[in-house]
């Protein structure tokens, strides 16, 4: 699968990492990204304990800020009761629906609230040029991307988290999510995951964290739509391709990409591409 070779040189990627809590100790979802070429990532993460915990670490390149990303409006921040804060958002919890599953209400008590201001992406100097866009910030996802309107006019790739019910009181949803990306010029591409809960009193093999069919959120991935990369620069597109290609593994859509590189910059790139996958000789 790797085409390293084939590829032109990549500018470094930026990342921007809107959520950046390593939750129960798992790598970031762009682990394999980093491995492969060069990249600049900044993290936000508003609860300084966790966001002291990622700048520990020392990896290079990487910078993390403990800030509440929104509109830039004042908010209510509740903090919840699930280990180091996961469940924590700008919404309160919709305790009603949650009971209705398994585990899930205890973790999202609420134990503590206090009045934030957000910042916006836009505002922040760090952010320009940013490539990759993570979001995970549990139900407020909408409120980033509504501060984040020129920072999306450079953003390739966007890998949001989405609800598809309401877990916190009047949240956006997937739909809401999904229209205010299409609006600016995304194209919706895959799914890296969904997971949901079992309705009580049921439970799946002993296992309160599964579930049986009832889906609940999940992580979904929206590039610049495809039949516009001519418009894009030769550098957004060779960005998008290594970002699909490392990250996700999504070969024919990098093709796609690196098939408008070539058209811009009179290159072959596409075919040394495509001979790569393979295993043919250029």
């Amino acid at each position: 699968m790797s085409a390293t070779g084939r590829l032109p040189q990549i500018p470094k990627i930026k990342i921007v990492d809107v959520g950046a809590m390593a939750v129960d100790n798992t790598d970031a979802l762009y682990t394999a990204l980093l491995k492969a070429t060069p990249c600049e990532v900044i993290g936000f993460e508003p609860q300084e304990q966790e966001c002291a915990k990622l700048s520990a670490l020392n990896h290079p390149g990487h910078t993390f800020l403990a800030w509440f990303i929104g509109d830039g409006a004042r908010h209510t921040f509740h903090e919840c009761a699930y280990g180091a804060g996961a469940t924590s958002s700008l919404f309160e919890p919709n305790l009603p629906l949650l009971e209705k599953f398994q585990r899930f209400a205890p973790l999202s008590r609420v134990v503590r609230k206090t009045e934030v201001t957000t910042r916006r992406l836009d505002d922040i100097p760090e952010v320009a040029g940013t490539d990759f866009l993570k979001l995970d910030v549990q139900g407020a996802e909408l409120l980033v991307l509504a501060g984040a309107m020129e920072t999306l006019k450079n953003v390739g790739v966007v890998h949001t988290e989405v609800e598809f019910v309401p877990l916190y009181k009047n949240q956006p949803l997937f739909s809401d999510i999904d229209l205010c990306l299409r609006k600016h010029g995304f194209a919706f591409h895959t799914v890296t995951h969904t997971m949901g809960r079992t309705f009580k009193p049921l439970i799946v093999n002993n296992d309160v964290n599964a579930s049986f069919s009832q889906k609940l959120w999940g992580d979904f991935v929206y590039v610049k739509d495809f039949m516009k990369f001519p418009e894009l620069t030769s550098t957004q597109l060779l960005k998008i391709a290594a970002i699909l290609h490392w990250n996700y593994r999504s070969v024919d859509l990098a093709s796609v990409a690196l098939k408008a590189y070539d058209e811009k910059e009179g290159t072959n790139v596409f075919q040394a591409y495509i001979d790569s996958l393979t295993n043919k000789t250029s």
